[in-house]
């Protein structure tokens, strides 16, 4: 490669999970603090990180496609990082594949980009695929901004090996950021205009540390922490395990729920199928039955809890009747959300080997099964959301003239017009129920 000149502007763009978001954040002010400043909307960037996600089938194939559109027919295409977990999966065949790719990053790495850019800039390609995640978060810069809603990334890693899942391989295994630090960065959080801060993990509530008195807390410490600054009106987290919530620390966390006036009722517990031989060849350690008792255990701590889950259709060997025990499952919880997705074999995993893969046309007819009850559900749970009044908060300009976008305390969309400004707690009465959203009139003080 060339010596080409320093960029000036770049743009991030983040695939998948709440955590790449988060990253792609922490990305954003290292070069922010290197003197490279955002591609307004709509303008080429000097820098395009692709800060990738590895979890579904032809994720790679998309970034390819990607970066074709990128360097097609310009002159002067702009350097190109790939960061991520398909960058940590498959760095070495990016960098032979993808000749117009600078430089190739890990998640667990990319504190340090600025000092492989600076190898960019000086003709020299590079792949950093180190997972050194403590050394990571010590080298970021201080957060100085941050939108009303802001993620914290408290937990990385998954020690699970769940058979279909590729995390264990490009996050590497489970580690639990120091309590101090956490507190720290959430207080800069707040003073940086976040009013809601969601923490994040693989498995967030697998989180352990020792508070500032050097007691053991799990998550509910945390929470209760953070619930101490006054400035902070609301605080979740995402994505759980369930079986890191059968522990004393799952046990507080759930009392936490009905304690805690700032953690909001909301509750991400993924479950993947409601049928016990599925979930034990997925090598998920719970069974349907175990985690229905445990969402009533929530649901004890917490009456009002919007549940959302995660599902997965079409698992090597599933066969139709166990399909039918996923919906009876779903039909047995009532969902608020839930986010469902048709098997992807990932290479490496134990799941992509199994015999009885099932074919396509099958998965697309159970997932869309699936997916018509649990929209029913979420349309339902909305419409029994009409008539109450809640705070919710700004989050953006909606499309309309004097509109607003923000969020109830149960994670869901409420737009409504009025006097208000982002990063305000505006009481509300939800008065319309979509499948998505719900429509809201301001409550005049």
């Amino acid at each position: 490669m060339r010596n080409i000149a320093p960029p000036k502007t770049y743009r991030i763009e983040s695939f998948g999970c709440q955590m790449n978001v988060y990253d792609g954040e922490r990305m954003a002010e290292m070069l922010a603090e290197h003197g490279i400043s955002a591609a307004a909307e709509g303008e080429d960037a000097d820098l395009v990180v692709l800060n990738t996600c590895h979890i579904r089938e032809k994720a790679a194939e998309k970034i390819y496609s990607r970066i074709g559109r990128l360097t097609k027919k310009k002159a002067q295409p702009p350097l190109i990082a790939v960061a991520g977990c398909v960058a940590q999966a498959e760095g070495e065949e990016i960098m032979t594949r993808a000749p117009a790719v600078s430089m190739v990053v890990g998640p667990q790495a990319y504190h340090r980009l600025p000092a492989m850019l600076e190898r960019a800039v000086a003709g020299q390609r590079s792949t950093d695929t180190d997972m050194p995640a403590d050394a990571k978060f010590a080298a970021l810069p201080q957060r100085r901004k941050s939108a009303p809603s802001a993620f914290l990334t408290v937990q990385e890693g998954c020690d699970k090996f769940c058979t279909y899942c590729v995390v264990p391989y490009t996050r590497g295994a489970e580690i639990s950021r120091p309590f101090k630090e956490l507190v720290a960065e959430a207080e800069r959080l707040v003073e940086a205009g976040a009013r809601e801060i969601t923490l994040l993990g693989q498995n967030v509530n697998a989180w352990r540390g020792e508070d500032l008195a050097g007691r053991a807390v799990g998550l509910a410490g945390l929470i209760r922490a953070l619930a101490a600054m006054p400035d902070l009106a609301r605080i979740r987290y995402t994505t759980s395990h369930p079986a890191d919530m059968d522990t004393a620390a799952g046990a507080a966390l759930i009392a936490a729920h009905g304690e805690v006036d700032k953690l909001m009722p909301y509750l991400h517990l993924p479950v993947q199928s409601g049928s016990d031989r599925i979930l034990k060849a997925m090598n998920r350690s719970h069974t349907a039955g175990s985690y229905l008792k445990l969402l009533e255990r929530f649901r004890a701590a917490r009456p009002d809890l919007a549940l959302s889950g995660d599902f997965i259709v079409g698992f090597p060997g599933e066969t139709d009747a166990e399909f039918e025990e996923t919906l009876e499952l779903v039909d047995a919880v009532g969902y608020a959300q839930a986010f469902s997705f048709k098997y992807s074999p990932r290479p490496g995993t134990p799941a992509a080997t199994m015999d009885d893969q099932i074919a396509a046309q099958v998965m697309d007819e159970r997932l869309q099964r699936l997916q018509a009850h649990l929209n029913r559900d979420q349309l339902a749970f909305n419409q029994a959301s009409v008539g109450k009044t809640c705070a919710v908060l700004v989050e953006r300009k909606g499309k309309l003239p004097g509109q607003w976008l923000g969020k109830s305390p149960w994670l869901q969309s409420v737009h409504f017009t009025g006097e208000a400004a982002i990063g305000d707690l505006v009481t509300t009465r939800l008065v319309e129920a979509m499948g998505s959203s719900l429509g809201g009139e301001l409550v005049r003080p």
